[in-house]
């Protein structure tokens, strides 16, 4: 199935006492280019990431974020340091009795004491933590994945529409290249006529020269390998592996066809339609540029 390089998708769940989201997008790019956003504590995940999207993924740049916050699970243990608050409720107390200063020491001013608490982080489970990350980020891969399907189907019905035109516009040129040179075999016959004023016409001379005219402006080939690279590319929409670089050589190949036969017949109906073509053929471009 045809995909669009971009797209975006989001994963949310709350997991083990953590809020946990997950973002992915992608825009145009010539390769995989993989990039994230995580916290600092969690910089292990980014390989995980970029292995998770690894194959699912072939082209585009591609930068996923996440975001976590602790709702239930306390990554933090606080403790008092009763050594460094003993000495100091000891130190105030023999001021209060040296001075007969009134005792109105409370927990307030405890609190104050520099070093009163201990803060402790507690080490990260980090299997844990990736298992969870995991698990939303496969929730934003799926929509991501099938947002970029969606995309590719328009893109597809799009590419599908204009290569039936440009297949009509070959078939245009296939049927008028005989009537090109049957009208020059008559213009070539009138005009000998008008020279000779009269004179006896060498039909043969007519015939070799028409004959002559008829290779020069021949596009068979060219013809011939249009319709073998429109077939090409109709077999590639239904592929289900990464053909954007494969389409686009197959677009400089139609467009190189197109312009042989525009400098090889000097007709201005087959040069409508090979201006006509180019341009469709340069839409059909410029929509793979954004295939996978």
């Amino acid at each position: 199935m045809i995909k669009s390089m971009t797209g975006f998708g989001r994963g949310h769940d709350v997991l083990n006492g953590r809020d946990i989201t997950v973002e992915i997008r992608a825009v145009n790019h010539r390769y995989f280019e993989f990039s994230a956003r995580l916290p600092r504590s969690m910089n292990f995940a980014e390989e995980k990431l970029k292995s998770l999207l690894q194959g699912k993924v072939n082209r585009g740049k591609t930068e996923v974020s996440v975001l976590v916050y602790n709702t239930g699970a306390n990554d933090e243990k606080i403790s008092v340091n009763t050594e460094v608050v003993g000495g100091y409720v000891e130190a105030l107390r023999s001021v209060k009795e040296r001075f007969e200063l009134i005792d109105d020491l409370a927990l307030s001013n405890i609190l104050r004491i520099p070093d009163a608490l201990n803060v402790v982080k507690e080490e990260t489970d980090e299997e844990q933590l990736w298992a969870d990350i995991k698990s939303v980020a496969e929730q934003a891969l799926e929509k991501f994945i099938a947002m970029r399907e969606t995309e590719g189907e328009r893109m597809k019905a799009d590419i599908l529409s204009r290569l039936e035109t440009i297949e009509g516009w070959v078939g245009f040129v296939e049927s008028r290249s005989p009537i090109i040179v049957e009208d020059y075999r008559k213009k070539l016959y009138d005009r000998m006529c008008e020279v000779l004023d009269g004179k006896s016409v060498d039909e043969n001379r007519i015939l070799l020269e028409a004959g002559i005219f008829s290779e020069k402006i021949a596009v068979d080939e060219e013809t011939v390998r249009l319709r073998s690279h429109i077939k090409q590319f109709r077999d590639m929409l239904e592929s289900s592996e990464a053909v954007g670089r494969k389409l686009d050589f197959l677009v400089q190949e139609m467009n190189r066809e197109t312009n042989t036969i525009g400098s090889k017949v000097q007709d201005i109906e087959v040069t409508r339609i090979v201006v006509d073509q180019k341009s469709e053929i340069e839409k059909i471009r410029e929509q793979i540029q954004n295939i996978e």
